[in-house]
């Protein structure tokens, strides 16, 4: 009988953590001053996170391109504000957060 709750367990404790770890993300966010230009799901400054997703989507190199955009900066992808460098952001915090937006729907 214990059996058959454990698959229901497990698929509880990864569904809980899946709100936390966005949260994670968002904090990331705010601190690295990401939200100061973009936001979830409706545009700013720059696009929403939401609208970046969905335009990489089927972009296998995506990942890639974000990261170096989000390390340099550039201009004319989503109009003719630019997105400045960030470069006083961890390479590994922009791979989190880079891989958190293309995760968005």
């Amino acid at each position: 009988m214990k059996k058959q709750f454990l698959p229901l367990a497990t698929i509880a404790v990864a569904l809980s953590a899946a709100p936390a770890l966005a949260a994670d993300e968002l904090a990331l966010a705010q601190k690295s001053a990401c939200t100061a230009c973009h936001a979830v799901d409706k545009k700013l400054v720059g696009p929403a996170y939401k609208d970046v997703a969905a335009k990489y989507r089927t972009d296998k190199g995506a990942e890639a391109k974000l990261i170096d955009k989000v390390k340099k900066g550039g201009s004319g992808v989503w109009g003719q504000v630019p997105m400045p460098p960030n470069t006083n952001v961890k390479d590994e915090d922009v791979k989190t957060l880079v891989k958190w937006i293309l995760s968005l729907k």
